[in-house]
Formats: structure tokens, C-alpha cells, sequence
């Protein structure tokens, strides 16, 4: 057994025994147990770090997570969910939403998430799983699709692809001296960049325009563009199944006005943050690189 599944299987040990005790287990314990279970089924010495992180992101996020299983199984009552396959979706989320996917790709989280399954699991508990991680997959806007086999077809099978439009913006508003940004916050534990899809014959900036006052309740003012981001997501409705995803991103001026978020899917909240305070926000990396030049660009303004 590879070293790094190995480690998984043990930190999915811990969870599961903790699980069991109805909370009885103290963190304390847990990483005890952690240590105990290690040197019996022969884990190097090395691994010790990773299992040590990944077990406390998934107890310190399971909250979180938990209510990311919910919304992504509805029909599934978490408590009906059998318990190993509760905490195999809890460890595979614990490394898909908030891993270094530098180190830990998304394919990989779930793909190591099935494989626990079918082997601590029932029959039909590899198909759970996959179900479940991947449709937060695809709601995450199936990071890395275009890895690997995928960039080698080269770019003539994704010219074919529809595309859809979107396009938001990076609200910003001044007050009593202090600079704020607007972002919205989805199930999956993230801020992000508020954005919509663009209607037939609708102009991008006049989209974006629209897509913030219908989700954040803001009437913003375009200041730049900001670029351009895209992706593959599944679409049963198109042929092949598959459609681009193609979003413009600018800076956009607003008063410092209530925020009111809409009816969009997929958010839970929208707020107001201080520049000093973004940094310490969960953000997605492909967000990040929008934001970053958006806040480069009006450092810029604040030194005219």
C-alpha cells in the first residue's frame, strides 16, 4: 500500500473511532490515537506531519464540511449516512476544499477518497462517495480538468465546446478613509468573486453591471478590466456533455451601501471586508489571481 494511502487510512481511523464516541474522543486523544495507530499498521516516521494536518483541518472544519455534504446529498439526512462513509467524505472534502492542490490535486483527493471506500466500505459505498465528491467537484468548477491527457488533445476539442459567458467584478468602496472590498461566500467554505452569467445579445460590462446589483444589491461604476478566467464544467444539456466556461472580471466602484444578497445558488453570505483584512480570507487560487491585481491596481490609484 502506497504511503501516502496508508496515512489517509489511518487518519480515516481516528475520524471514524471519534465519530463512534459521539464526540467523547478529546482532540487531545484523537491525535494520540493518532500516533498509536501509526507505528501498528507501520506508517514512516516522515508521513507523521501530513496525517497530523490533515486530521486537524478535518476536525476544525467539519462543521463546514458537514454542511457541504448536506447540500451535496440532500436526499442523504447525514446521520443516516453510514458511518465510515460519512468520514470518508468528510477526510476526501477535508483535502479537496482545503488542501495545497500543488500537493494534493483534486483528482487525487477523490480518487483516494474512492479507493478508501471500496476498501473499508460496503458494495455500493465507492459509488457514494464518488457521487457526492463529484458533484462538489464540478460545483468547484472541476479544478485541474485540463491537466495531464486532458492539454495534450490540444486546443481544437475545446474551440468545439459551447460557451458560455459570465462576467463580475471586484467591488470596491471607500469610507472614512479605509478601503473595503465585496465578496460573496459559497457552500464549499469560500469567498469569491460575485458573478452571472451573461444574457444573449448583453454587453459584458453591462452584465457584470447587473449580475452585482441582482447579487449583492450594489450599483457599481466599471473602472478596468481585470482579465479573464476559464474553465471546462459538465453540462447535460450540450452535446458531449461538456461546456466553456468563460467569465470577465473588472474593478468596479460602489457606494459603501448595505450589501443584499440575492437568490443566487450555491451562496450563503456577502460582506464587506477592509483591505487589511482580505488576505486572511479563503479564497479559490484561480480567484486569487483576480484579486490580486485588483488590489495592485488600486494601490496604484491611492499613491496618484
Amino acid at each position: 500500500m502506497a504511503n501516502r494511502h496508508l496515512a489517509r487510512s489511518v487518519v480515516l481511523q481516528v475520524l471514524f473511532e471519534r465519530d463512534s464516541t459521539e464526540g467523547k474522543l478529546s482532540n487531545e486523544q484523537a491525535f494520540g490515537r493518532l500516533v498509536d495507530y501509526g507505528k501498528e499498521f507501520g506508517t514512516r516516521d516522515s508521513d507523521m506531519p501530513f496525517m497530523r494536518e490533515l486530521l486537524q483541518t478535518a476536525i476544525a472544519k467539519q462543521k463546514e464540511i458537514d454542511e457541504v455534504i448536506v447540500r451535496a446529498a440532500p436526499e442523504w439526512p447525514i446521520d443516516r449516512i453510514a458511518a465510515i462513509d460519512r468520514n470518508i467524505l468528510r477526510l476526501g472534502l477535508t483535502e479537496l476544499l482545503f488542501a495545497d492542490r500543488a500537493q494534493v490535486p483534486a483528482k487525487v483527493a477523490i480518487n483516494e477518497a474512492i479507493e478508501l471506500a471500496k476498501s473499508f466500505g460496503s458494495a455500493s459505498s465507492g459509488r457514494f462517495v464518488n457521487g457526492v465528491l463529484g458533484a462538489v467537484y464540478v460545483e468547484l468548477g472541476e479544478p485541474g480538468k485540463n491537466e495531464g491527457g486532458a492539454r495534450k488533445q490540444g486546443g481544437e476539442r475545446l474551440a468545439k465546446m459551447p460557451t458560455e459567458h459570465l462576467a463580475g467584478a471586484v467591488v470596491y468602496a471607500r469610507s472614512e478613509g479605509e478601503t473595503y472590498l465585496a465578496f460573496v461566500h459559497d457552500i464549499f467554505g469560500h469567498w469569491t468573486i460575485s458573478k452571472g452569467k451573461i444574457e444573449e445579445g448583453e454587453d459584458v460590462k453591462a452584465g457584470a453591471i447587473r449580475e452585482i446589483q441582482e447579487e449583492m444589491g450594489l450599483d457599481i461604476k466599471i473602472v478596468q478590466e481585470l482579465g479573464v478566467n476559464e474553465y471546462i464544467a459538465n453540462d447535460s444539456k450540450v452535446e458531449g456533455g461538456k461546456k466553456r466556461k468563460r467569465v470577465s472580471y473588472f474593478l468596479a466602484e460602489s457606494p459603501f451601501t448595505e450589501l443584499k444578497l440575492g437568490s443566487s445558488g450555491g451562496l450563503d453570505d456577502a460582506q464587506w471586508f477592509p483591505l487589511s483584512a482580505v488576505g486572511d480570507l479563503n479564497f479559490y487560487d484561480d480567484t486569487l489571481k483576480i484579486i490580486v491585481p485588483a488590489i495592485n491596481a488600486l494601490a496604484r490609484g491611492e499613491k496618484r
